[in-house]
């Protein structure tokens, strides 16, 4: 009997192995959502709307994969496309890991319709150093990280204009037609759709009392841009820009900064991001921006231009890869480094220094700091508002000279119905 105990003894000691072993296999495969590819490595993608990083982006991420052997692949972006590139791909869960998500949460705001997607990044250590008012939320849960503060307005060559000539409507007309009249162009749109109206018209919004209560009513239908006295005067700017300046249509976001280093333009609208760009010319001049000067507007358009989001629906081996990327990032040496030198970003992290900032970010952060400063009132549009319809009424508005300012507006009135499902 002996001998027959000490068998069953040892089979049953070989099943409880067998057990334990069948059970630690199943538990590592799902917590990677993915039991047959457990064994496999991690792999993450990002995909961001700011197409001035992307080669440097994608230089970090091949450090990070060096260091840490988790590879990182960084997808490619056009920019005013993004935002239907990224439903497209979250839609048919495609991914990415890590994406870019606008600031703004109201109805309809490109967060509003991803927040099903959002990972919940509260708990994360790198959360806390996340300048004051700046995280994205909902609901309470932070699920974006703001990428910086940027801020933009008229950037303007110094050897050819004072801004101190260049405070309302009036001085602004005089500024285009004198430029004209020596054979330069006052200022340089380009045909993006948020290069040609999506950032200019920004400032009627954000100069409204409250830019978030008009957009919503304007949601509601409950108001008009055509019948409000600040988008009236808007118009006349338009029409003057429209009369006195180059035809924006013809000109792409390389050719206005090529224009615009060269000496062709005398200003530009457009904001500090762009400053990288001057770094393939030798300028001749310096350079500052100031405030698109809307019934006597004396403040830059400064916020937070974009967040790194997560995707909640990819696997848990691959949000905590996205976590770990972020942190290092915000964190290590090396990613500090790209964020403020490599990136040209004014950190939004208060754990990140900047120093030696370019003219024209040192102008917004000196704006933010000192409170001179209007809100990006576009990050509460309805998702795709800019690229879907207001660009078209921009376009025929510059292909239109018999166009009124009012019919101008009331054309931007019928296409925010259109955009948001009036």
């Amino acid at each position: 009997m002996k001998p027959r105990k000490k068998h069953f003894i040892w089979m049953i000691v070989v099943c409880l192995s067998l057990s334990i072993v069948l059970a630690g296999c199943g538990t590592k495969g799902s917590s990677d959502g993915n039991s047959s590819k457990s064994s496999e490595p991690v792999k993450i993608t990002i995909f961001q709307s700011k197409v001035e990083i992307s080669k440097q982006l994608e230089q970090l991420a091949k450090i990070y994969t060096k260091q840490t052997g988790v590879q990182v692949d960084v997808w490619g972006t056009t920019g005013d496309s993004y935002a239907q590139q990224l439903q497209t791909k979250l839609a048919s869960n495609q991914g990415p890991t890590i994406m870019s998500i606008s600031p703004g949460t109201l109805p309809g705001s490109e967060a509003d319709k991803l927040k099903s997607y959002l990972y919940d990044m509260s708990d994360q250590s790198y959360v806390k150093d996340i300048a004051p008012n700046m995280a994205l939320k909902i609901n309470g849960k932070v699920v974006g990280v703001p990428y910086d503060v940027e801020g933009f307005g008229l950037v303007y060559n110094k050897s050819l204009i004072d801004p101190k000539d260049v405070t309302d409507y009036d001085s602004f007309v005089n500024t285009l037609k004198q430029m004209k009249a020596k054979g330069i162009n006052g200022l340089g749109l380009s045909q993006e759709a948020y290069f040609l109206i999506g950032h200019i018209i920004n400032t009627p919004f954000a100069m409204q009392s409250n830019p978030q209560q008009f957009i919503q009513q304007l949601n509601e239908g409950k108001v008009t841009m055509s019948g409000n006295k600040t988008f009236q005067d808007f118009a006349k700017f338009m029409v003057a820009i429209r009369q006195y300046t180059s035809n924006p249509l013809k000109v792409t976001y390389d050719k206005e900064i090529g224009d615009f280093a060269n000496g062709k333009d005398a200003m530009i609208h457009q904001g500090n991001w762009a400053y990288p760009m001057f770094s393939s010319y030798k300028l001749k001049f310096q350079m500052g921006m100031m405030p698109f000067p809307l019934d006597g507007n004396n403040k830059l358009a400064v916020g937070v231009s974009n967040n790194w989001a997560i995707n909640k629906n990819a696997s848990p081996a691959q949000i905590k890869a996205a976590n770990d990327f972020l942190n290092w990032m915000f964190t290590s040496k090396t990613g500090q480094d790209y964020i403020v030198n490599k990136f040209k970003f004014i950190p939004a992290m208060t754990n990140i220094k900047a120093s030696k900032l370019d003219p024209l970010s040192q102008q917004v952060l000196d704006a933010s700091r000192s409170g001179q400063t209007i809100p990006w009132a576009f990050n509460d549009f309805p998702s795709n508002m800019v690229v879907n319809n207001l660009v078209q009424v921009a376009q025929q508005f510059f292909l239109t000279p018999s166009m009124t300012g009012q019919q101008f507006l009331k054309a931007l009135d019928q296409a925010w119905q259109s955009g948001s499902g009036q």
